[in-house]
């Protein structure tokens, strides 16, 4: 550990939260303080290279102070005024610039152009799918992706068909990235500690194998599909789609896809069969 990174983690997030600073349980805070844990996400999580990095969520700035040893454009994405002050007063001789505001309505486009970034964060649980699908949808100007989430929703991420945890958020994170769980963190790993286990993930930004269809109709598929999980594919897209089951039952027989099957155990494949057959048929 160099010089810079003499101060624990722990003995770092005491000594800013010493003037009444306070994890806000509102916000799904949870402060890392473990220096290894630390060490591996920016060892294993981020790639060697000169490319901006965004931090979602730096908190009081536990691993912001190793990110920015990395030598690289960093922005911190905080919604927090008290943590942003912390931010401030410990970085501001330090590049790192600082974005009071949701991260739900950052445009990276808005931060750079003509290139692509990386972005990391330890997600609040309440707010983990719409973060992950706001910044999937912004692929062009990413990378990739290093988050730390709850381990439940880690596995879903990477779930394949078949797989209790597979669902919307696994087809979304899949057609957009390769996605790898790189550990898990225990909860004495964080303070406050939480009552979950939480992994990190890796997530490099891709084109999915032979994908060729119309993003929003495909969705619109996948998520009437798994709108009820107990009923077969034909019931659930019926219903959601407003479609007679006899034109359904049709149109599944040609993608080759048994109507009494479930949306869990359909692929991304099939489902893009799917909806290049009902895009023919409109």
């Amino acid at each position: 550990m160099n010089n810079a990174r003499k101060e624990t983690a722990l003995a770092y997030t005491r000594r800013v939260l010493r003037n009444g600073a306070h994890a806000k349980k509102s916000l799904g805070q949870n402060f890392l303080i473990d220096d290894q844990v630390i060490e591996r996400i920016v060892g294993e999580g981020i790639p060697e290279g000169e490319f901006p990095l965004v931090e979602i969520g730096p908190g009081p700035g536990g691993l912001t102070r190793v990110l920015l040893q990395k030598n690289r454009r960093l922005w911190a994405v905080e919604l927090d005024a008290e943590k942003i002050n912390i931010l401030e007063k410990e970085f501001s001789d330090k590049a790192l610039i600082l974005l009071h505001m949701d991260a739900l309505k950052l445009q990276l486009s808005e931060l750079w152009s003509g290139e692509k970034g990386w972005l990391i964060g330890n997600l609040p649980y309440y707010i983990t799918n719409p973060i992950l699908m706001h910044y999937l949808k912004q692929r062009e100007l990413l990378y990739g992706m290093t988050v730390m989430v709850q381990k439940e929703v880690a596995l879903r991420m990477v779930a394949l068909p078949g797989s209790k945890d597979y669902g919307i958020l696994s087809i979304a994170v899949q057609l957009f990235s390769d996605a790898k769980i790189l550990f898990d963190v225990q909860p004495a790993s964080f303070w406050p500690q939480p009552k979950v286990t939480s992994a990190v993930l890796k997530l490099v930004i891709r084109s999915y194998p032979e994908f060729d269809a119309d993003y929003q109709l495909f969705f619109k598929v996948v998520k009437a599909a798994f709108s009820q999980r107990r009923k077969t594919i034909l019931n659930t897209l019926s219903s959601g789609l407003a479609l007679p089951k006899e034109e359904l039952s049709k149109l599944l027989s040609l993608a080759e896809v048994d109507e009494k099957n479930r949306a869990e155990n359909i692929s991304i494949i099939e489902y893009q069969k799917i909806t290049n057959i009902l895009a023919a048929m409109k």
